[in-house]
């Protein structure tokens, strides 16, 4: 089952299964990290659209997912906010001009998307010469005792929501082409992380 076939089945449920982690700790990093934003913004996997209610008025976001049941729930919270777009796309297939946006956002999506550096590759052809990438992003940890917890839940989170917790999210940055300007601990040691980047 492909990873939008997942998003598609759960949608109804999505918010309710990492509701503790959201209350505790996500929404007031995603309040930290998009609050201040301006201009162009692109959201890679705007998925139920949690971000949405954090961006200033005055900037232009543009939020895409792979799955239409997470955009419904997106459409719903985005009703009323002229700012917003909603579009139905491919994050390995961008479907904008190069240099369009003067940020892109991801948060928790890294994880999700098939092939990550064939997605991040195409977030810099897109985002500005002058841009800034943000992701918030669980990611591998440098800790074997955390490492190996994250290596035994894979299958599991996988098979539920094609999740994969055991990625390299920075290495794949740097490899995409992107200068890491902060890695930013957030929690758990380092399994999450607020990163910014430059193209």
């Amino acid at each position: 089952m492909s990873a939008a076939s997942k998003y598609n089945r759960i949608s109804p449920i999505y918010e309710l299964i990492d509701l503790p982690l959201e209350l505790l700790f996500f929404r007031r990093w995603r309040k930290e990290a998009l609050s201040g934003l301006s201009g162009t913004v692109l959201e890679v996997g705007v998925g139920t659209g949690r971000n949405l209610k954090y961006y200033p008025s005055s900037s232009l976001v543009t939020g895409i997912d792979n799955s239409e049941g997470m955009l419904e729930k997106a459409r719903e919270k985005a009703g009323g906010m002229q700012n917003i777009t909603l579009l139905l796309m491919d994050a390995e297939h961008l479907e904008f001009p190069g240099k369009s946006f003067d940020y892109v956002v991801t948060t928790f999506v890294l994880c999700t998307i098939p092939d990550p550096l064939k997605a991040l590759k195409e977030m810099r052809r897109v985002l500005k010469t002058s841009g800034e990438m943000i992701n918030l992003e669980h990611v591998r940890s440098s800790n074997s005792l955390i490492s190996l917890f994250e290596d035994l839940i894979n299958p599991v989170l996988f098979f539920l929501l094609g999740d994969h917790t055991t990625r390299h999210t920075l290495k794949n940055l740097e490899e995409a082409g992107f200068i890491i300007q902060e890695a930013k601990k957030l929690a758990f040691k380092d399994v999450f992380r607020k990163i910014r980047s430059k193209p």
